[in-house]
């Protein structure tokens, strides 16, 4: 069975419940999840709006950045969602899962991927700031 269970660009809310299904493994004795939400902050300003756009190309990146890990580690199920568009403080813009027989290599696969995720996908971030400036976080 391929270890790449779930790979979705949204711009509807993301489940944390969906993410654990679907990578979910009778041979699994580990499951790591890692939320990313948003702040209120970056850099010392105080952020107030964010959006997230995305390269057409950008959920074949993922899945090479998921089937990367699968080939590294031992790996039963990774699932990676990521949001786009408007996201409000304290939503959720990412969530990688990984299920593993061992809980060393769950830890350490969900790390990885959400690092190469990030690394290589090209997602955009364009914060905009309490004190009218704005940034793009991401951009070629």
């Amino acid at each position: 069975m391929d270890p790449v269970r779930l790979l979705a660009l949204r711009d509807t809310d993301v489940s944390v419940d969906e993410v654990y299904q679907a990578i979910r493994d009778p041979e699994a004795g580990g499951i790591a999840v890692f939320v990313g939400t948003v702040r209120d902050h970056d850099a010392g300003r105080d952020v107030l709006a964010l959006d997230y756009s995305a390269h057409p190309a950008a959920e074949a990146a993922m899945r090479a950045a998921a089937e990367k890990i699968a080939s590294e580690l031992d790996v039963r199920g990774i699932a990676v969602v990521h949001r786009v568009g408007s996201l409000a403080i304290g939503d959720i813009a990412v969530i990688v899962g990984v299920s593993a027989p061992h809980r060393a290599d769950a830890f350490d696969a969900a790390r990885l991927l959400i690092d190469e995720v990030k690394r290589q996908t090209p997602i955009w971030k364009h914060q905009g700031f309490a004190d009218g400036s704005d940034e793009w976080v991401g951009t070629p």
